[in-house]
């Protein structure tokens, strides 16, 4: 299966706000052709509750919300090739990127399996244009 474009935690909340951001990650959100990874979802999800305790987001919202991810994106799980490659990335990553975190390492490790690009505003990921679409 081929997929264009991985979509991480950032794009979504951007997404969900409407923000101009969000306004630049719709139309890969919406193509079709993107996955979204499991650390991705969870990171969305943790978001998303911490707005419901703040009395920002509703629980029905919030479930909406998560709903509509896995029905408009592909959730790619962390499978052990994706884990060991992200393991290797991270090593390297931490040596470039000062604050750099694990689960950006599955994000771009899984965009290198399916040779996609990541759909972000996360500054970590910057540096890397080739394998970036920067929404911000």
């Amino acid at each position: 299966m081929s997929f264009e474009y991985v979509i991480d935690a950032y794009a979504w909340i951007e997404y969900f706000r409407g923000s101009a951001a969000g306004a630049k990650a719709k139309r890969y959100i919406e193509a079709g052709f993107s996955v979204t990874p499991t650390i991705a979802l969870a990171e969305l999800s943790r978001k998303l509750l911490r707005e419901v305790h703040a009395g920002r987001e509703t629980l029905n919202g919030m479930h909406a919300r998560l709903s509509y991810v896995r029905s408009s994106t592909v959730i790619v799980p962390l499978t052990e090739e994706i884990a060991i490659a992200a393991g290797e990335i991270d090593v390297e990553r931490k040596l470039k990127v000062k604050n750099w975190g694990l689960a950006d390492s599955i994000i771009l490790a899984t965009a290198r399996r399916f040779g996609a690009k990541v759909v972000t505003g996360d500054k970590h990921f910057y540096d890397l244009a080739d394998e970036v679409i920067a929404i911000t």
